[in-house]
């Protein structure tokens, strides 16, 4: 499993000094030789300079949020000149908030999911059988996420389409008929693979879990056969994931995933024994530090009190601090032996004036 971060230490080894991390980071993409034409050019617009005022984590509350330039620029703009013979990709976010904002990515998106990997085997995720996903393709990088969790336990990944953006529309427009029409045809689709295949893990979204649970044939076929499921991709209720873990999935790893494509994964913790929150999420940190903030004054808010996401992505691949999200989120305590503050009870945004949040199935 290679965890190896850009200054050549692992992840758990850059965590126990996250400042002389965030400097290695600022080397790498502010320098002529290494930097991308993206930080370059932002660099001029900075009334700071960030390798000689920038000391570590708390100092990259001196960026402004650059990330709506994200849905314009060219993506080779992004590439760092330092990784120049590395074979990028690019992903798209859902585009809930506008056009969608593209990144790059290499070989950092790699390392974060080698790690959940690990995290899932705690949670007794199976380690043979095929994977399903039931869940986004095409440009948006949980596709991706989920064939690397198969292939990390040398298992064959089915997929099928799903467009969460068509959903969205469509419930955005009031036609909710045929956005019915639409889950029915992805249960139809699920059907088909797992009725002639050894399905033994599956990714899926709570909406579509929900429907599939409700057609008994096809829910009894996958109960008999899955025994890890990973949800993601929209909120849940409490009631709701009980009734999945104890009721329709007892004899099955029941874990999930919380992320974007700006963002990168951040597994459940392992559940500890009396714990007040059925699911507590655990960024890939310090490539991924993420914090819950008031979103006025940005500074964190207590333990158990809700506030608004902000991600700072630190990778080889992609510099990009200060970034407030569209999601809200309970601050938790760290885990024991660990520094890395969880996320609990994740929430779209709701702001006054804004009008009705659509999740759709993704």
């Amino acid at each position: 499993m290679d965890t190896t971060l850009l200054n050549g230490t692992t992840a758990a080894e850059a965590a126990k000094d996250p400042d002389a991390y965030v400097r290695h980071v600022l080397r790498w993409h502010f320098s002529p030789a290494t930097g991308s034409r993206f930080w370059r050019e932002r660099r001029a617009l900075l009334d700071f300079d960030p390798l000689r005022d920038v000391g570590g984590l708390a100092d990259l509350a001196l960026f402004p949020d650059f990330s709506e330039d994200l849905r314009t620029v060219p993506v080779e703009h992004l590439i760092p000149a330092g990784s120049t013979r590395a074979r990028f990709e690019v992903f798209e976010s859902g585009g809930t908030t506008g056009a969608p904002k593209r990144v790059v990515d290499a070989v950092s998106r790699g390392r974060n999911v080698a790690w959940v990997s690990s995290v899932l085997r705690e949670h007794g995720f199976p380690d043979r059988g095929h994977w399903l996903h039931v869940g986004p393709g095409g440009p948006h990088v949980v596709g991706r996420t989920v064939r690397h969790l198969a292939a990390e336990r040398d298992a064959l990944c089915f997929t099928l389409d799903l467009d969460p953006r068509w959903v969205k529309r469509l419930l955005a427009e009031g036609r909710t008929e045929l956005a019915a029409e639409y889950r029915e045809y992805l249960l139809d689709q699920i059907e088909l693979i797992v009725q002639s295949q050894d399905i033994r893990a599956m990714f899926i979204t709570p909406p579509v879990l929900e429907a599939l649970c409700a057609r008994d044939r096809l829910y009894e076929t996958v109960a008999a056969k899955v025994k890890g499921l990973l949800w993601a991709g929209t909120s849940i209720s409490p009631e709701s994931l009980s009734q999945i873990e104890n009721t329709f999935f007892p004899d099955a790893a029941v874990a999930a995933i919380y992320g974007n494509t700006l963002m990168g994964i951040a597994p459940q913790r392992p559940k500890a024994e009396g714990g007040p929150f059925p699911c507590v999420f655990e960024p890939y940190f310090p490539q991924s530090a993420v914090r819950v903030v008031d979103p006025g004054t940005r500074e964190a808010v207590g333990y158990g009190e809700r506030g608004q996401v902000l991600i700072h992505l630190l990778s080889e691949d992609m510099f990009l601090p200060n970034v407030l999200e569209r999601d809200t989120a309970l601050r938790v305590p760290p885990a024991p032996g660990s520094d890395v503050d969880g996320l609990a009870d994740i929430q779209p945004l709701r702001t006054p004036g804004a009008g009705r949040i659509i999740e759709g199935v993704y």
